[in-house]
């Protein structure tokens, strides 16, 4: 056994598992039972997955005279699993500061982006963006979500609406999945809005017919690697049936589907998501009745962004009514030059306040149910043995701290550990 073991987390006041019986995700019995142990510790072997975890005199015993690397009192703390923020657009340049204040006006979302703003401002200044430039900058948002928590992120493109630049920000996300430690699951999003130039025929034409077959070519090529396919289903954008036409390729092309959906307007995104065996769709404050049935029997998770909700005043997404009904219900930041908020103990303060999730949903929610609709729950989302080494110790005795302490994370989260590396120590917090 000498020389396996990379890290040993021992006797945490609490180790929250999430859960411990191999689920790909909860629904809402099992987000408000989730299992935690006190007195506890983890165990990270060299290739970093989790090998033990339980009660500190069980691991103690069964790993009585094993060497490790590196080993972390944590007494008097909390371990938890890394968080999963399943929906981010942190790859652009070009400040929207000044849509802020706009809003707090009163300018509605399609407001601005009528007048030149949003997407397409966002999209000018980034097609300008050498891709080195966009690299740095991309890597310094990751750093920041990693340092809140974050170990895997889902991130898009959708800021060049060209073949040019929508395939430079997919090789600045596989550059720094290379580079950096945090997971990163990429998104293809061409279809986030419709080019100037073009029609939304033309440009579902030109996605279908010019931007897929391309991405599989450098996939077969080793050169970039994409995840997922996400349209912007929405009304003055792309249709359903463009939306439909999209999703399908992508599919056609091994991608899976997760989209923005239902969230200015009811477009019955929710029930196409389901018909196409969608993994994950976001946003949803206007589902329908039909389309929360449908997605509770399709197994499709709804990513829901109050942060979103919060900034454009929107009404907020239905999570009490999708967790009654069986929806897997997830969470993401939804960080953008729109929402810029990278920090997930924020979010889940804001699911809890604003959508009235408890507390334990909440965090299932940025756990094991995101990893799912990244299609990643094998892997990640909670403390279980073969599971990927992603954790973070807090420094308190009770978990639900992380989301109580409302902007308090910098202080608390001592430890980010990606498998089995400590990536982040806070040097914020003393050791009296």
């Amino acid at each position: 056994m000498a020389g396996q073991y990379e890290l040993l987390l021992e006797g945490a006041q609490q180790l929250v598992f999430v859960c411990t019986k191999g689920e790909k995700y909860l629904l809402e019995s099992g987000m408000q039972n989730l299992a935690v142990l006190a007195n506890a510790s983890v165990v990270i072997g060299k290739d970093g997955y989790i090998k033990a975890a339980g009660d500190v005199d069980a691991i103690r015993k069964q790993f009585s005279g094993v060497p490790f690397e590196k080993i972390i009192d944590c007494s008097g703390k909390c371990i938890l699993p890394g968080l999963v923020d399943a929906h981010t657009h942190p790859v652009w340049a070009g400040d929207r500061v000044h849509e802020f204040a706009m809003k707090l006006a009163g300018a509605s979302y399609m407001d601005i982006h009528q007048a030149g703003g949003g997407i397409h401002f966002t999209v000018e200044h980034t097609r300008k963006t050498p891709e080195d430039e966009l690299l740095q900058r991309f890597k310094q948002r990751l750093l920041r979500m990693l340092r809140g928590g974050t170990t895997l992120v889902e991130c898009k493109s959708g800021y060049g609406l060209n073949l040019e630049t929508e395939i430079k920000m997919l090789r600045v996300i596989e550059r720094a999945r290379q580079e950096l430690d945090i997971g990163v699951s990429s998104t293809y999003c061409g279809a986030h809005s419709v080019p100037k130039d073009k029609n939304t025929l033309e440009a579902t034409d030109d996605i279908i017919n010019i931007h897929l077959p391309k991405l599989k070519e450098l996939d077969l090529n080793d050169e970039i690697h994409v995840d997922n396919i996400d349209v912007f289903c929405e009304k003055g954008v792309f249709d359903l049936n463009s939306t439909r036409r999209i999703l399908q390729a992508g599919k056609d092309i091994g991608l899976q589907i997760n989209f923005h959906g239902d969230e200015l307007h009811p477009m019955k995104s929710a029930e196409l998501g389901a018909e196409l065996g969608a993994q994950a769709i976001s946003h949803l404050e206007e589902i329908s009745d039909e389309g929360i049935t449908a997605m509770a029997q399709a197994k499709c998770a709804a990513v829901l962004l109050p942060t979103t909700a919060y900034m454009l005043r929107l009404k907020q997404p239905q999570a009490r009514k999708m967790l009654k009904e069986g929806v897997i219900v997830a969470l993401g930041s939804d960080f953008n030059p729109n929402a810029y908020c990278c920090s997930m103990p924020m979010v889940m303060h804001l699911a809890c306040v604003n959508m009235k999730m408890s507390m334990k949903e909440a965090l299932a929610a940025a756990t094991i149910n995101a990893a799912y609709a990244l299609g990643r729950s094998n892997t990640h989302g909670s403390v279980e043995v073969g599971k990927q080494g992603d954790l973070l110790i807090i420094n308190s005795s009770r978990w639900e701290h992380l989301i109580y302490q409302f902007g308090g994370h910098q202080e608390l989260i001592e430890y980010v550990i990606v498998k089995g590396k400590v990536v982040y120590k806070n040097s914020n917090i003393l050791d009296y």
